[in-house]
């Protein structure tokens, strides 16, 4: 942050904030002048100044990212404060509006608050791809229902995602020493017609003429855990990268505000947006995980071997001593994933700092003494076969889904719980006054208070189950990641499996039940098409109606009917995410009960059947390593385009945007939160300009950017968030987030912060696939009538040329934009005095 010119700053003359008034330096003159205090600190009926009009209006983006002159309209525009990867613009000719004489105050000054950087700058973003399905189960931490009187249920909700989290990273580690223990080191390089077809891992052979010191099969794998350890390693660098550049950044400090109640959304407490204690709890958890399970990957097959008659006896009770020792670090592994939740209802600046130090250097010892037990010289050990140990994908996937199960099951009972409290709340006597925010309690009764517009949870997603159909979406996704680089590895190999056994069976009967999960897939696929399709026929009836006076244009009413029905799929989609989550645990069970039961591929399960079965079970073996061999393929070339080509990244960086907007509170590795960056810089903007000027603020928002401008709201003080307006465009914050985040944007989140804030105004679309209405009543009401889209339906005299279907963009072209911000700058009291600055606000 730099200072502008004309900017004004605090003179360092030691005035203290409650003097009476203050000294400013205005750098475009080098000289000090002094200037009243707010009205505030004068005695009351003092006379006093007259009050600023000056009026802000702060705008935030939405996803795939915006530059400031295109926000601003203007290519002459200045960073007044912030970096080069998240910051406030202005025009150049508004640098100094607040101070500049004669300025013009008709207008709002207009800043951009620029964040896309946040998730689409440098090319190591692209190795974000490796962490979507650590960035899956994190989402479904966030989704559980509300459940409000239930917090042991709640905090049981949390820790079985933080358990599935964790059986993720085990899964993906697991994964990466199947391809480099099992099937490069054991298998290929223990096979010499293996060795002869890769020359380069000839010097691994014990089949050599003369077998190198690397060919005993201990030494192999303890070589070959390089790249599990490294995985593992990468994984912490970023996940401790990120966590100092995001989890690091300070909400709004100074402020106590123990007396405040907090309201039924938790990212109004004050320690939401800081989690950098639980992130570095969970990582360290994590890495240690990782390191044990590539121990545990190299100490089996040896420990084994020392068991048979006649074994090594000190190496046989090595072993059990390294086998006690990875039990206990599971052990306390897990203890520590269950230990200790987010600390959200205060700024938690802890650090513990033992743990975090300790547990992953512990798992790291305990990976070099299975490395140093596994490399000591047995004669007569020999690999054959798979290596020791394939067992572990079987459990990994027989507890995530029972984690997924019991997930849904408590999460069933979270969304009963309004259902329940409502019921107990109407025969307790509470009451609503006519006009108010909130209810009245009878005398003696408990119920709590709700506002306006929060009754219900009808539009939650899948009953409240949209959570667990998540966690099961991120269980699948690391699956066919992990099945899909074990079967290209093994095809790469040894293409025929005449040479080598290839990886376990459960991996090639997960793939095997993907062209199965797609055909029932259509189902749903085709319905949404025939929904969509009857509803283009009543939207071209509906597009008439909206453009009465136009000479019609068939082709033009169809597509604007289109555009129409196209956007409603949004409300419907998450049949299909049920309908795969559902068909994916079935499946999935079906493929384990297969692999355990029979221990061999679905096709030679299948030896013996009638030819129709045996048939189709190789069709479905067959048809399902190609696509998931594609899809690794094509997961692989979006990593490196977007490596090397900014547009790529770009697009790859609107899924962030949604996905990451989120802490990272279930998984350590997910991709970093922005919004831990983003919302302390919206808050420490409104609050610092609000006091310092007493002017008028719209806080206007796109798309994703209304969501920020929300969570930044929430976080501001009750007596600051009422002098901000919010205006809000192409919306998901209830289309969305209120439907899938139900806890955090409910209808009892959005009425707090409607009765908080001054006003609140939302504009959308009936073509806008992603912005909605916010459905909260008021006074005037939130959502203003659809806009036409598009503006006008033919060529007129204003309009020559066709307008665009806009749809999700360019609201601000809209004049309804601009009329709203004017009614929102009128509604704002120009005499609401400034709130008493605080020593510690910064």
């Amino acid at each position: 942050m730099y200072d502008a010119p004309g900017a004004e700053i605090l003179c360092p003359h030691g005035h203290t904030p409650r003097t009476r008034h203050r000294e400013v330096r205005d750098t475009s003159r080098g000289k000090c002048r002094t200037v009243e205090r707010a009205a505030e600190d004068r005695p009351a009926g003092a006379a006093g100044p007259a009050q600023p009009t000056v009026a802000l209006e702060l705008l935030v983006h939405g996803v795939g990212g915006a530059t400031a002159e295109k926000m601003l309209n203007d290519p002459r525009t200045v960073r007044i404060s912030g970096d080069g990867v998240a910051a406030v613009f202005r025009r150049a000719d508004d640098v100094d509006a607040e101070s500049r004489p004669g300025a013009p105050r008709g207008r709002p000054v207009p800043e951009a608050y620029v964040w896309c950087n946040l998730t689409s700058g440098n090319a190591g973003r692209a190795l974000w791809l490796l962490l979507l399905p650590f960035m899956v189960v994190n989402l479904a931490h966030w989704m559980r229902p509300g459940g409000d009187g239930r917090p042991r249920t709640v905090r049981l909700y949390g820790l079985l995602v933080r358990l599935a989290g964790l059986t993720l990273t085990v899964l993906l580690v697991a994964a990466a020493c199947e391809v480099a223990l099992d099937l490069v080191a054991w298998q290929c390089a223990g096979t010499r017609a293996c060795t002869d077809r890769h020359t380069w891992l000839g010097f691994l052979s014990p089949a050599a003429p003369h077998p190198g010191w690397w060919s005993l099969p201990g030494r192999r794998l303890a070589l070959a855990a390089v790249v599990p350890a490294a995985l593992t390693g990468l994984l912490w660098y970023l996940s401790h990268r990120t966590w100092r550049a995001y989890e690091s950044q300070l909400p709004l400090t100074g402020i106590d505000r123990r007396d405040e109640a907090i309201g039924p959304t938790a990212l109004a407490r004050p320690g939401f947006w800081y989690g950098r204690r639980l992130v570095a709890r969970l990582r360290a958890a994590h890495t240690a995980a990782g390191l044990l399970t590539v121990a545990a990957a190299v100490c089996t097959s040896a420990a084994r071997f020392d068991r048979e008659p006649g074994g090594p006896v000190a190496l046989d009770a090595a072993g059990r001593l390294l086998e006690t020792a990875l039990v206990a670090g599971a052990v306390a592994v897990v203890a520590v994933v269950c230990h200790r939740g987010r600390s959200e209802q205060r700024l938690d600046r802890e650090l513990d700092g033992r743990l975090i130090r300790w547990l992953p250097l512990g798992a790291l010892a305990v990976l070099v003494l299975a490395v140093v037990h596994a490399g000591w010289e047995r004669p007569g050990w020999h690999s054959s076969g798979r290596l020791p140990g394939n067992a572990t994908f079987g459990g990994i996937a027989l507890v995530q889904g029972l984690i997924v199960v019991a997930l849904a099951a408590v999460a069933h009972l979270l969304h009963r719980a309004p259902a329940d409290e409502a019921r107990t709340a109407g025969t307790s006597g509470t009451l609503r006054t006519p006009g108010t925010s909130g209810t009245l309690r009878t005398p003696g009764t408990s119920a709590p208070a709700r506002p306006p517009g929060a009754s219900g949870a009808s539009r939650t997603v899948m009953r409240g189950l949209g959570g667990p159909a998540v966690a099961m979406l991120a269980c699948a996704l690391g699956g066919v990641m992990s099945g899909g680089v074990a079967q290209r590895v093994a095809d790469w190999l040894d293409g025929t499996r005449a040479v080598i056994d290839g990886p376990p069976a459960l991996l090639t009967w997960q793939a095997s039940v993907i062209p199965a999960l797609l055909l029932v897939l259509l189902v749903p696929c085709v319905r949404l098409a025939r929904e969509t399709w009857r509803l283009r026929r009543v939207e071209l009836a509906a597009v008439d109606r909206d453009y009465p006076d136009e000479p019609k244009d068939p082709a033009r009413t169809r597509r604007i009917a289109t555009a129409r029905a196209m956007a409603t799929l949004t409300d419907r989609s998450p049949l299909l995410v049920a309908v795969t989550s559902a068909t994916t645990l079935l499946l999935g069970t079906g493929a384990l009960v297969g692999a355990l039961t029979t221990g061999r591929t679905p096709s030679g399960a299948a030896a013996g059947t009638p030819p129709f079965v045996h048939g189709a079970a190789q069709t479905a073996q067959a048809l399902g390593s190609w696509l998931i061999g594609l899809g690794f393929l094509l997961f692989v070339t979006s990593g490196r385009r977007a490596y090397k080509d900014a547009s790529a990244r770009r697009t790859i960086g609107i899924l962030w945007d949604v996905g990451t907007f989120w802490p990272r509170a279930a998984h350590p590795f997910a991709p970093p939160c922005y919004a831990e960056r983003a919302v302390p810089d919206l808050t420490w903007r409104m609050a610092t300009w609000t006091r310092a000027t007493g002017g008028r603020l719209v806080l206007s928002g796109h798309s994703q950017g209304s969501v920020l401008a929300a969570a930044a709201a929430w976080q501001l003080r009750p007596a600051e968030r009422s002098r901000v307006a919010l205006l809000t465009y192409g919306s998901p914050l209830e289309r969305l987030y209120g439907r899938w985040f139900p806890a955090h944007f409910g209808p009892a989140a959005l009425a707090s912060l409607h009765a908080e804030v001054d006003c609140w105004r939302n504009l959308y679309r009936p073509t806008d696939p992603i912005g909605g209405p916010v459905r909260l009543p008021g006074d005037p009401a939130v959502d203003r009538e659809p806009l036409r889209d598009p503006l006008a339906y033919g060529r007129t005299e204003r309009t020559p040329l066709p307008a665009p279907i806009l749809g999700h963009s360019d609201y601000q072209a809209d004049p309804a934009f601009a009329e709203e911000r004017q009614l929102l700058l009128a509604r704002l009291r120009p005499d609401v005095p400034a709130p008493r600055p605080s020593g510690g606000d910064g």
